[in-house]
């Protein structure tokens, strides 16, 4: 019995001996290094980069492409600043030169708006007056931009006195209508396009003074602000180069909307007889002196004056809203 169990036993001990063996001889080894590997990345795919025009360029018509009314409104505003480049020197007929004979005649092939009372072309004048209305206009808002917009931030940035004096100018203003007040301004002044512009500049004034000290005010505390501050920048270097950046597309956008009303601030004083004088070729000049002629059955003389005021005010009113979805940099892609 002895036996059987110790040759069960035997191949157990062989086993057991065999495996303490080549634990010890896997110990000994040294295995010889595995070969590096070099784990070399992928290229990130990136876009192409684009220039800072051809990225505005590009965003500009994205956001055309995107609002069909947007695009609208800007192309008749390409087509209001080309009649007032180009206009007068493309125009068929003087604008000024009159014809008694051709006197009161309906549009036709040869004069396609009509004529008025004195035998001018109407198309012609129409095209001319374009450049006038369309300069008072953009001259107008350039100044109330330079004036209300640098004196609102000033008064949102500063405070105090700033604050106090820009904002009962502003009160002052507001307490008389507009155009009343523009009325005042020219009567007193003259009756002259320099007067008219300065008129039109006055009278919205609070608009951008407002504006601007309210986005001045908000970010006089943000943190780029301070940051700039605790770099050791000069206020007047913070207000340059920090917060009137961030201001200027909230006043274009403004400008856009107050170009409407400047032309028809102006066609209106033309039109009360404080504006530009006649002959001047100007669509409230225009609009005033067609007027009685209307009951009479010419009612050409006053329509198509009328209508490209109403065309570009009703421009500059669509105009707004593009131009803002252009410069707010949310919209940016």
């Amino acid at each position: 019995m002895s036996s059987i169990a110790t040759d069960r036993a035997d191949p157990d001990a062989a086993i057991g001996a065999a495996l303490v063996q080549a634990a010890s001889v896997t110990a000994d080894t040294v295995l010889p290094p595995e070969p590096a590997t070099t784990f070399t990345p992928l290229p990130r795919p990136t876009a192409p980069r684009q220039s800072g025009l051809a990225a505005t360029l590009s965003h500009i018509r994205y956001v055309l492409s995107e609002n069909l009314v947007t695009g609208f409104a800007f192309a008749l505003f390409l087509l209001i600043v080309l009649a007032a480049v180009f206009g007068p020197a493309l125009v068929p007929y003087d604008p000024l030169a009159s014809d008694t004979v051709a006197a009161l005649k309906p549009p036709s092939a040869q004069h396609w708006f009509g004529t008025d009372q004195l035998g001018r072309d109407i198309f012609s004048r129409v095209v001319v007056a374009t450049r006038l209305d369309f300069g008072i206009a953009v001259a107008s808002v350039v100044l109330v931009f330079l004036m209300g917009g640098l004196a609102g931030v000033a008064a949102g940035f500063y405070g105090g006195w700033t604050d106090r004096i820009v904002g009962r100018l502003a009160d002052t203003i507001m307490a008389f209508p507009l155009f009343v007040l523009a009325m005042g301004i020219v009567a007193a002044l003259g009756n002259t396009v320099q007067n008219i512009v300065l008129a039109t500049a006055i009278v919205n004034f609070p608009l951008y003074a407002r504006v601007a000290r309210a986005e001045a005010n908000v970010r006089r505390e943000a943190g780029f602000v301070e940051a700039a501050r605790l770099s050791g920048n000069s206020e007047f270097r913070i207000v340059s180069f920090q917060v009137l950046p961030n201001v200027f597309p909230i006043l274009v956008v403004q400008m856009s909307l107050t170009m409407g009303y400047a032309i028809l601030n102006a066609a209106g004083l033309s039109f009360i007889g404080l504006g530009v004088r006649p002959p001047t070729a100007e669509w409230g000049i225009m609009v005033a002196e067609g007027a009685a002629f209307i009951v009479s059955g010419e009612w050409w003389i006053a329509l198509f004056p009328g209508l490209a005021l109403m065309i570009a005010v009703f421009c500059f009113n669509l105009l707004g809203d593009g131009v803002r979805d252009i410069v707010d940099p949310r919209r940016r892609t």
